[in-house]
C-alpha cells in the first residue's frame, strides 16, 4: 500500500508540474502569452461627444473584452496635443496606436515616421505631410468611410417627409450643419442633399458650418438661423458641437437627424441618425493586429459592408418610406446608385 501510495503521489506531482507549465506558457509554447497594448488618441471632441470619439472607445472596449488586450485612451484638448499623445503610446512600444479623426493626419504622418516599427491606424485619414500628401508609410492603416452612403439614407427620409407634407412646416426646406468643411463632413452632406433632392426635386437644402466640433452653442446659432429660414429637418454633422443643432430643433418643435452614432436619446426631435460605424472600424483594426494581419494602406467601410447605415429614431415612418429606404439601400449596395461625395453648395 505504502509503495502504491508513493507511486500515485509521484504521478500526481508530475501532473501538477505539467499543469503549471502549461498555465505559465499560454498553451505550452514556451513563452508567456502576449498581451497586446492598444493606445487610442481621441480628437478634440472627447469621449463625451455622443458620436465619433465615443464610438471609437466602444470599439476599443469590445476588443478588450474579446481579445483580453490592454487598451488605453488619452483625450486631445487641442490640435497641439496630437503629436505628444501619439508619441506617448508609440514610445512605449504599443502594438497599435489609433488616431481618431481627419484633423490628426499630419500628426500621424510625423509620428509614424519616427516609429517605423509601431503600427498606426487613423480614422478618416492617412499619415500625411504638411501639404496633406499621403506619405504611404507601411506601418499606417487608413480607416475610411463612405459617409455619403449614410447621408443618402437619412436624405431619403427627409426628402420623402417633405414631399408628402409630413414634416413640421412643409415648406420643402431642410438643412445641414457641418462642423468644419473637411471631407468626412462634406461627404455626409453631399449624400443627404442628393437623396433628398432625388425624392423631392422641389426641395431646398441649406448648408452651414460652425467651424467647431466641440461647442454646442456655436452649432445652435447656425441651426437657429436655418430654422428662421424655414428649415424643419436639420442634419447635424458636427460631433459634440452638433448636439446644439438637436437642441435647437427640439426647442423649435421641428425635426433633427443625428450623426455617427444613434442619437435617439440626445433629444426628442431626433427622427433618424446617419450611422458611421467607427466602433466596427476600430475593432477591425485591433483584431487585425492581434491576428497578425495588419496591412498598411486603406480599409473602407460603407453600406455595402455594413460599415455605414442609418437608424430610425423618434418617429414612426410610413410604410412607403420604409420601402423606399430598403430599395435605395439595396441599390447602393449593388452599385445601382452611387451617392456623390463632392460638395455641390
Amino acid at each position: 500500500m505504502g509503495q502504491a501510495r508513493l507511486k500515485f503521489l509521484g504521478f500526481a506531482g508530475v501532473a501538477l508540474m505539467l499543469l503549471a507549465a502549461c498555465g505559465s506558457t499560454g498553451g505550452g509554447g514556451g513563452t508567456p502569452a502576449k498581451t497586446y497594448k492598444i493606445g487610442l488618441v481621441t480628437d478634440i471632441g472627447g469621449l463625451n461627444d455622443k458620436s465619433f470619439n465615443h464610438l471609437a472607445d466602444l470599439g476599443l472596449e469590445k476588443a478588450k473584452t474579446d481579445f483580453k488586450i490592454q487598451g488605453d485612451v488619452v483625450e486631445s484638448k487641442s490640435g497641439d496635443d496630437y503629436v505628444p499623445n501619439l508619441t506617448n503610446f508609440a514610445s512605449k512600444n504599443y502594438d497599435l496606436v489609433i488616431g481618431v479623426g481627419f484633423l490628426m493626419q499630419q500628426a500621424v504622418g510625423t509620428v509614424s515616421g519616427q516609429f517605423p516599427n509601431v503600427h498606426f491606424s487613423i480614422i478618416d485619414g492617412a499619415g500625411t505631410d504638411a501639404n496633406g500628401k499621403d506619405l504611404q508609410h507601411p506601418n499606417v492603416q487608413s480607416l475610411f468611410f463612405k459617409e455619403q452612403d449614410a447621408g443618402a439614407m437619412v436624405g431619403v427620409i427627409a426628402g420623402m417627409l417633405e414631399k408628402q407634407g409630413k414634416a413640421k412646416k412643409n415648406q420643402h426646406v431642410i438643412s445641414a450643419v457641418g462642423g468644419i468643411s473637411i471631407p468626412p463632413v462634406d461627404h455626409y452632406i453631399a449624400g443627404y442633399k442628393w437623396a433628398a433632392t432625388m425624392e423631392d426635386p422641389s426641395i431646398k437644402v441649406l448648408v452651414g458650418y460652425s467651424n467647431d466640433f466641440t461647442d454646442p452653442a456655436k452649432c445652435k446659432n447656425v441651426a437657429s438661423s436655418q430654422i428662421s429660414a424655414k428649415s424643419d429637418i436639420l442634419f447635424q454633422v458636427a460631433g459634440g458641437c452638433g448636439l446644439g443643432v438637436l437642441q435647437a430643433a427640439g426647442q423649435a418643435s421641428v425635426y433633427s437627424i443625428g450623426v455617427d452614432a444613434d442619437q435617439k436619446d440626445a433629444d426628442p426631435s431626433v427622427i433618424a441618425s446617419a450611422l458611421k460605424k467607427v466602433d466596427v472600424a476600430t475593432y477591425t483594426a485591433i483584431k487585425n493586429v492581434v491576428n497578425g494581419q495588419f496591412q498598411g494602406g486603406a480599409l473602407t467601410f460603407s453600406v455595402a459592408n455594413d460599415g455605414a447605415g442609418y437608424a430610425v429614431d423618434n418617429l414612426q415612418l410610413p410604410d412607403d418610406i420604409k420601402a423606399e429606404l430598403d430599395k435605395v439601400q439595396g441599390q447602393i449596395k449593388s452599385g445601382g446608385l452611387t451617392p456623390p461625395s463632392e460638395k455641390s453648395w
